[in-house]
């Protein structure tokens, strides 16, 4: 099966044939891919070399000309190496880009921790307006790119897709907007935040809890989780590919009218320095099935 990140440049590349608006910018990160598109285009497929900030900055500028570009490298060089230029050059400019990560959290082990970024969410959290999509199957990727570049009818829309190397086996519907309902129980709500659906399914098997699946996480789908809790109890278990309880606020935010408890699951804050494979380090964070099920259980009862 092909990778989300191998849906990227078909994806967009048919996008700037269709729409005149579109542009790609990159930093050298991807540039292979858009090769063919660069030579239909050469005035819509920009490469500014290992300079991730100018990325941010060039792209700030063909917003504010009326474009709709999609900037295009790894996470940790497209949010927090050049968060400055997110935070001024279209935040306070108030223009709109659609940023699009790969290598997520440690998708990339043997590069290191230069090119993890369990932190982008959470970095982004702290700037106002960002929609941010967390799609767990490379269709729902391509779904959820396509409602980035085409949403942007607004000059301010600012949208965050993070493409991981981790998948779930299916695909499901996705809207870009709400949560989905994938099982419903009694006691307790667990949210599954893209890539981990396949395995808090897997750790709650046989337990009599609601499961929510959520591809987009910004805005937080507080509707939805309000309504999970009215019929399963107000326990909830955020489990996220990134920075452990990166949505826990979200979430107290959603169910400050009722008593509750929430526990985050994600990836912890110490760093892995043997950085060996991908599934090491899911297993080490505590994210495969048996450590879930183990720390949910543990809270829910």
């Amino acid at each position: 099966m092909d990778t989300m990140r191998d849906r990227l440049a078909p994806v967009v590349s048919g996008l700037l044939d269709e729409d005149p608006r579109v542009a790609v910018v990159l930093a050298e990160i991807g540039r292979d891919g858009f090769m063919e598109a660069a030579r239909r285009h050469p005035d819509r497929v920009i490469n500014v070399g290992i300079r991730e900030q100018l990325l941010i900055g060039a792209g700030a500028g063909l917003a504010l000309a009326g474009m709709r570009p999609v900037l295009h490298t790894f996470a940790s060089f497209l949010v927090e190496r050049p968060f400055e230029q997110v935070k001024l050059d279209l935040g306070h400019q108030d223009v709109g880009a659609v940023l699009v990560s790969a290598a997520a959290s440690y998708d990339w082990p043997a590069g290191g921790f230069t090119h993890m970024a369990p932190g982008d969410v959470a970095v982004l959290d702290t700037l106002d307006g960002w929609t941010v999509h967390v799609p767990g199957h490379p269709d729902e990727a391509e779904t959820l790119i396509r409602h980035a570049v085409g949403a942007g009818e607004g000059k301010d829309d600012k949208v965050y897709v993070r493409l991981s190397a981790q998948s779930n086996e299916s695909a499901l519907a996705v809207d870009g907007q709400r949560f989905r309902t994938v099982r419903e129980g009694r006691r307790g709500v667990v949210v599954a935040v893209g890539p981990m659906l396949d395995a808090v399914l897997a750790a709650t098997e046989g337990l009599d809890t609601t499961v929510l699946y959520a591809s987009t996480v910004r805005p937080f789908d507080s509707a939805a989780l309000r309504r999970a809790t009215d019929a399963a109890g107000a326990d909830v278990v955020l489990v996220e590919p990134y920075l452990a309880g990166t949505s826990t606020a979200a979430a107290n935010d959603a169910l400050a009218h009722v008593p509750h408890r929430v526990l985050g699951l994600g990836v912890g804050r110490r760093e892995l320095r043997r950085y060996g494979q991908l599934d090491e380090h899911v297993a080490a964070h505590g994210l495969d099935a048996a450590s879930l099920r183990e720390r949910i259980t543990g809270f829910l009862r």
